[in-house]
């Protein structure tokens, strides 16, 4: 069961100042999930057509977007993985004064319930906000979940990287409520609430479930922030309690930072929980660990719609010249089929694409080869 308030900030409610003060107010929705621990949050309703296949959203991306997209559709082609593909546009319009996306769009996802998403450039100089973001709160995609694990065949200074970290995707200093309070002064406002965080706190303990894991740790600024962390924190403790099975903890965002450039491994057997600023550092970070954003996964789940991606950008300098590397998209699209419960398809297509990493004769140019981006993915097939 699902309940929905409505409440405002304004400026003279946080602001103290003696000079003239300027009134924003921001309406948030905070979304309260009332369910047992035993209900599952951010499952996948999809419905099969009349030949068995499930139809995905897909947002092909720009610059190198297209590209990708197709080494994705042709290894899931040879693997006779059960998807139907519709394609989408999400040029994006504004609406009401505020950037939107296209309605159709919003159709055929909420429709299909799961996208899978290349890159996007958000447009220069034309009033539009962020195309992820506006993905983010037109879906209410309320947890981001980026896996790093090493790659063989591609080596870093960093050996058996195998991090789960788990990002909440809508609020914290992402909320967007900033003002001017004098000349010269800007506060920015960061929104913590418990609603949303015992959503992604719970679906923190219930993937690490789902992936054999025993530990959960959530990572935090309490200590300083007493307020704000600190509600995540006493959120997070007491959803702990619906999961006696799950070892639960919790770590300073600087000692986690320190500790895993210093060794990941420790974290291998954990799922990292944590509000969003501190996510998309840390995930971008265990990124680093393993190769970059070409080689990570990313997932954005929903209530009720998911979307999975690439993070990385859409390198127009390479756009339509077959070089680009759709690692990323590719493993992305492996955790789609898994939230799907498509898991016997997700795991073949998985193990064909980390034997060719491996082997190392048809790996593209980031990852130290010369081959295309139709030649990786050939290599992928003949894998199959």
């Amino acid at each position: 069961m699902l309940a929905v308030r409505s409440f405002s900030i304004t400026a003279r409610h946080c602001a103290r100042s003696a000079g003239p003060r300027k009134t924003v107010s921001v309406a948030i929705q905070a979304q309260r999930y009332y369910s047992a621990s035993k209900e599952r949050v951010a499952k996948f309703e999809g419905v099969k057509d009349v030949n068995g296949n499930y139809t995905v959203s897909l947002i092909e991306g720009d610059g190198i977007g297209p590209e990708i997209s197709a080494a994705v559709k042709n290894i899931f082609a040879a693997a006779k993985t059960p998807i139907q593909w519709e394609p989408i546009e999400v040029t994006p319009i504004i609406k009401d004064g505020r950037s939107a996306i296209p309605d159709a769009a919003i159709e055929s996802i909420e429709r299909n319930k799961v996208a899978l998403k290349g890159p996007l450039a958000t447009p220069i100089g034309k009033g539009h906000v962020s195309l992820n973001l506006t993905l983010r709160r037109t879906f209410n995609l309320f947890a981001n979940l980026r896996p790093c694990r090493s790659i063989a065949g591609y080596k870093t200074p960093y050996d058996n990287v195998d991090t789960v970290l788990i990002r909440e995707n809508t609020e914290g200093e992402y909320s967007g409520i900033e003002h001017e309070v004098v000349d010269g002064v800007v506060q920015s406002i960061k929104l913590i609430t418990r609603d949303a965080s015992e959503r992604v706190l719970r679906f923190a303990f219930q993937h690490a479930e789902e992936i054999g894991r025993k530990k959960v740790r959530v990572v935090h600024k309490a200590t300083i922030m007493k307020l704000s962390d600190g509600l995540f924190l006493t959120t997070a403790q007491q959803i702990a309690k619906e999961y006696p099975h799950i070892e639960f903890d919790a770590e300073l965002l600087d000692n986690t930072c320190l500790r895993m450039t210093t060794d990941p491994v420790p974290y291998n057997d954990k799922v990292l929980v944590m509000p969003n600023l501190y996510g998309d550092i840390l995930s971008d970070m265990c990124a680093g660990l393993i190769g970059g954003l070409g080689l990570t996964p990313s997932g954005n789940m929903g209530d009720e719609v998911s979307i999975f991606e690439a993070v990385h950008g859409s390198a127009p300098d390479i756009a339509g010249q077959n070089k680009a590397n759709p690692t990323a998209l590719l493993l992305s699209s492996i955790m789609m089929l898994r939230h799907m419960g498509l898991t016997e398809h997700a795991v073949r297509i998985e193990k064909a694409i980390f034997d060719t990493l491996a082997e190392g004769k048809s790996l593209t140019g980031d990852l130290g080869g010369k081959a295309s981006t139709s030649q990786y993915a050939d290599a992928i097939i003949a894998k199959l």
